[in-house]
């Protein structure tokens, strides 16, 4: 079911620069004017966090239950759980997350256990030539994994004695070619540390989890990500629960069509409560019954993200009443008067979120003049262009400027413009009667005679 909101795509203030809309905010402090840096967010609103003891420990347990149940038989799994060496363990583990790096795992099961066949010690591998290295890895791709792998055994051996760091922290640190979550998975798979991993597949999982629509790519999200997997994480079986959440994600929780029903975690799923709620409200509207329009902050789509001044729409609302109640909404934002009439519409941008299509319809407003926000209205603030791409903002928020930056740039044809001299704009005056004119000539703004 998809939601309707309309949002004030610009109000402009003149300031040194050019500016952008005042970010509306949604519980994420604002990047200030004059060039520096967005401030540290606050913390994420309560419903995206595991803050109830009971519930992580039910959670725990769920997974692991089912992780001893339906996990993959993998040769890397099985030499981390019966290798009695550490370092040996270690460097089983280590090999499998680098070949597993951007390759499927059917692909991976059969060059790793020629790898481990071939060099099954760090020492065998920092003693191979480079060719010898590339010939096995031939056909995995990214030919610098394997170097670096290579690379890094030696350094263990000449300049650690042969001892594998035993910390995620100084796995990072001293090994080159690791990265945070391969760190990660070593050391809670091989040395039992309690250290969470995110990965795409925990990505995916964790989002869903708790209802998260914000942009995964985001580096604010992905680090409230990792603080999310690390009061996840079980003391007692870290790898294993780091494996568990993988395994769900690659297995049950996949991208498209997942296998809900299936999922032994799935009373702790929001989004699954989410699509429940959503499913009963179509329900209803098709028998004709009257139901409230569903309020979008109840999933907190926007996981305290920055966005523009906004509010629900009900389905069918004519432009007229749009109008008067997002004035309305500006006016009691920013304190000053606003006329619906001065909403100028730019169009509707429709966004997906990882379980809801929402449609946002755009206004834009002018202002004139300097007009200071009062932070006791709402917290929020007038950012520059480039602050706004700097800040913690969300996907549709920059899909939402990125169309008001289209409209401004056809209806102001000038140099750069890819309108021809000479051609007629496209409209009423320059359409055959009876033909149907396309969305765009109505989205367009009126040009003077």
């Amino acid at each position: 079911m998809s939601q309707l909101r309309a949002a004030a795509a610009r109000g402009l203030r003149r300031s040194g620069g050019r500016a952008v809309p005042p970010a509306g905010q949604s519980r994420k402090g604002a990047s200030p004017r004059g060039g520096a840096s967005a401030p540290a967010p606050d913390p994420p609103p309560a419903q995206h966090l595991f803050s109830d003891p009971a519930e992580i420990e039910a959670l725990r347990g769920s997974l692991l239950a089912w992780y001893d149940k339906c996990k993959r038989d993998l040769p890397w799994r099985t030499l981390a759980a019966t290798e009695p060496d550490a370092d040996r363990r270690a460097y089983a583990v280590w090999v499998s997350e680098i070949m597993l790096q951007q390759t499927q795992v059917a692909t991976v099961i059969d060059y790793y256990n020629r790898w481990m066949q071939k060099w099954p010690t760090l020492q065998a591998l920092a003693q191979a030539s480079l060719e010898e290295v590339n010939e096995l890895w031939a056909g995995l791709g990214y030919y610098s994994r394997g170097k670096r792998l290579q690379e890094a055994a030696r350094k263990v051996v000449s300049e650690l004695a042969g001892r594998m760091p035993r910390t995620a922290e100084d796995l990072q640190k001293l090994l080159p070619g690791v990265g945070r979550y391969t760190a990660g998975a070593i050391a809670s798979i091989s040395y039992g540390q309690a250290t969470g991993v995110v990965d795409g597949n925990v990505i995916r999982v964790l989002c869903r989890l708790r209802c998260i629509g914000a942009d995964s790519s985001s580096p604010a999200v992905i680090d409230r990500l990792w603080d999310m997997a690390n009061v996840l994480v079980d003391r007692s079986r870290p790898g294993d629960f780091n494996q568990a959440l993988m395994e769900l994600g690659a297995t049950v929780c996949v991208p498209k069509a997942p296998l809900c029903g299936e999922c032994p975690v799935k009373q702790h799923c929001r989004a699954r409560r989410r699509v429940e709620k959503e499913l009963a409200f179509a329900s209803q509207k098709l028998f004709g019954k009257p139901v409230p329009v569903p309020d979008v902050e109840d999933c907190g789509l926007l996981a305290g993200l920055w966005e523009f001044p906004s509010l629900p729409l009900a389905q069918g609302l004519q432009e007229e009443k749009q109008r008067e109640a997002l004035a309305d909404h500006l006016q009691a934002w920013t304190g000053w008067p606003v006329a619906a009439a001065g909403l100028r519409l730019i169009g509707e941008v429709v966004h997906i979120f990882s379980h809801i299509h929402q449609t946002y319809v755009v206004y834009s407003l002018p202002l004139d003049g300097d007009m200071t926000l009062d932070p006791a209205l709402s917290p929020s603030r007038w950012v520059t262009e480039e602050e706004f791409h700097a800040s913690a903002v969300s996907t549709a928020m920059k899909k939402v400027l990125k169309a008001h930056e289209k409209q401004r740039g056809e209806s102001s044809p000038g140099k750069g413009s890819k309108r021809k001299r000479g051609a007629k704009q496209q409209g009423a005056s320059s359409t055959r009667p009876g033909t149907q004119l396309s969305l765009r000539a109505f989205l367009r703004a009126p040009t003077s005679p």
